[in-house]
Order: C-alpha cells, then structure tokens, then sequence
C-alpha cells in the first residue's frame, strides 16, 4: 500500500495542476473576445422565458415588424460588434447557410437602431431593429439572419420571417439514377414554405422486391424555391438484375410527390473476362483452320497413272489399221 506520505505528494501535485491550468483557461476565454449574439429574452412574436433560438416575425406585405437582438461581450476589453442583415440559402447538401454578398430579400429588409455597438466589458447590449415587408412581398416564408462581425469573428442568428397570405406545400422529385452503390436524386420546393421532406424507398428486381425502406426524415431544410441533390446509400444492390427504383417525397402541409427510374445491373468485370476469353477462342480456331488450310496447300498435285495416254493410243492407232 502506498504509504500516507506518497498519497500527500500526489495531492498537493494534483492541486497545483489544477490551480495552474484553470486560471489561464479562465483568462484566455475573458480575452478571447468570445462574445455572442442571440434574441432578446421576452421579445418578439413568440417569446419565451428561457430564450428563443431564433427570430419570428410574421407581418402583410407593406408593414414594419420589430425586434430586438441581444449582444454580449464577457471580456475584460471593450468590443465594438457590427451588425447586418443576411439573406439565407441551402448548402449542396440542403442544410440552412446564408447567402453571401448584397441580401435582396429578408436581409435587405433588416435595419437596426446601430449598425455598430460597442459593447463594454462584461456586460451586454440590446438593439432593436425592424423588418420593413414591402407591398410587392410574395407570401409565404422568407428566412433571414441576423450576422454580427467582430474581431474577425462572424456569428448569426436565424430571422424566420412568415409574410401574410396564401401558402403552398409543395415539392417534386427529378433526375433518379441508381447507379452502383447509391441512388441519387433531386428534391425542389416548389411552394412558399419551408420543408422537411421525408423519403420512401422502394425497389423492384425481377424476381421480387429488393429494397423497401420505411419513410425517414431527411437532414434538409429546404427553402421555398431551393433545389438540392441528395443521395441514398444502396450496399446491397444486385449483380445481375433488372430494377425498377421508386422515391416517394412527403412533406408537411400534404406536399407529396413520386418518381421511378429503371436500371440494369451487370457485372461488366464477370462480362469483359468472358468476352475476351470468347474472341481468344475463336482467334485459336480461325488460326487452327488458317493453319490446316495452308498444309493442305502445300502437298504436291495427283501424278496420272503411267502409260496411259500411250495405250489409248496404241489402241486408237491399231482401230485404223484394222
């Protein structure tokens, strides 16, 4: 057992290690300029008591929608945030990411009291901003986000702006290919709302059922107008057989939509060896019989039997003297 002394030494050393690396780390974050932005606690369309993810507001076309946003700056420095107004788009994959360059639609919407705030030490700063909807504003969803600059840091918070009026859920499936080890495809929102699709897949061989996946959410958030390209994971797909693939889209709101694409699966490595295995074997018997023709050709010609010209002769000549 180790004795009392050892035990004493390991704990001063533990504690030692733990006061000289927390202080940094404490120091670090406090100078780091790690400060955030997020709405403001109890405002806005849909407040709660504990935060809200993001911003909601929701207006007719022609009306002003207000808000605040909370900026927060924990470090022993002051900092100076800017503020702007961003448009949002969808990564190839269909994730939610903002459009960069000059916003034309909820961004260029965004005005706030103070493009730039300087926020002091260890405290936080409230802006309020507006969202002016023009008249011209087509209904339906128009994501947003609100970016903050700071210190070479960018940080932003989502603005899920609804504008009054009639929506439409709705989506269409194109371009399925099944191809190797995976099925790809396009989904477009052809709506004026957000949406969460949700894929069905199923596949028929010749000989029955190959694939018959139960509907699941797909990781996409897709903005109205949006196109993304997506594909689904196929390991077991057949060697040999004749498919026929179906995709059947759902979403929210009774957008729905279906689409089928056939396929043949060959093992184009089995195929390629027999074919050349074939033209070896019909090289080796148009050589076998290149090669027999050309013996036969040099064997000499047939010799007429002696004397047998001479004795029909004779013959003849001995007719005319009879």
């Amino acid at each position: 057992m180790p004795s009392l002394l050892s035990v004493a030494r390991a704990l001063i050393v533990a504690v030692a290690l733990l006061a000289t690396g927390a202080a940094p780390a404490t120091s670090a974050y406090a100078d780091s300029g790690a400060w955030s932005v997020a709405p403001s606690a109890g405002g806005g369309a849909r407040p709660a008591k504990d935060g809200r993810p993001y911003f909601y507001v929701e207006g007719a076309p022609g009306s002003v929608l207000q808000d605040t946003v909370t900026v927060t700056n924990p470090g022993s420095k002051p900092r100076t945030v800017e503020l702007s107004g961003a448009d949002a788009d969808n990564t190839k994959g269909g994730a939610f990411s903002l459009e960069r360059g000059k916003p034309t639609d909820t961004g260029s919407w965004i005005r706030f009291a103070q493009h730039k705030v300087k926020v002091p030490p260890r405290t936080r700063a409230e802006v309020p901003f507006s969202v002016s909807v023009p008249e011209s504003a087509v209904p339906g969803d128009h994501p947003g986000a609100v970016v903050a600059r700071a210190g070479g840091r960018e940080a932003g918070v989502r603005v899920h702006l609804r504008v009054s009026g009639p929506t439409l859920s709705a989506l269409t499936v194109e371009h399925v290919k099944a191809e190797g080890k995976r099925i790809s495809y396009d989904v477009v929102n052809r709506g004026n709302t957000i949406l969460t699709p949700r894929l069905k897949v199923h596949a028929e061989g010749v000989f029955g059922p190959l694939l018959d996946r139960v509907p699941r959410t797909l990781p996409v958030e897709l903005l109205p107008g949006r196109r993304v390209t997506l594909t689904e994971p196929w390991r077991d797909a057949p060697a040999l057989d004749s498919v026929e693939v179906s995709l059947t889209v759902t979403a929210s709101g009774g957008a729905r939509d279906e689409a089928k694409a056939s396929a043949r699966f060959v093992p184009w490595g089995a195929v390629a060896g027999g074919a050349a295995g074939l033209l070896g074997l019909v090289a080796a018997g148009v050589w076998f019989v290149r090669r027999r023709g050309a013996a036969v050709a040099e064997l000499p010609p047939d010799e007429p039997e002696q004397g047998g010209t001479e004795r029909e002769l004779a013959t003849a000549g001995r007719g005319e003297q009879l």
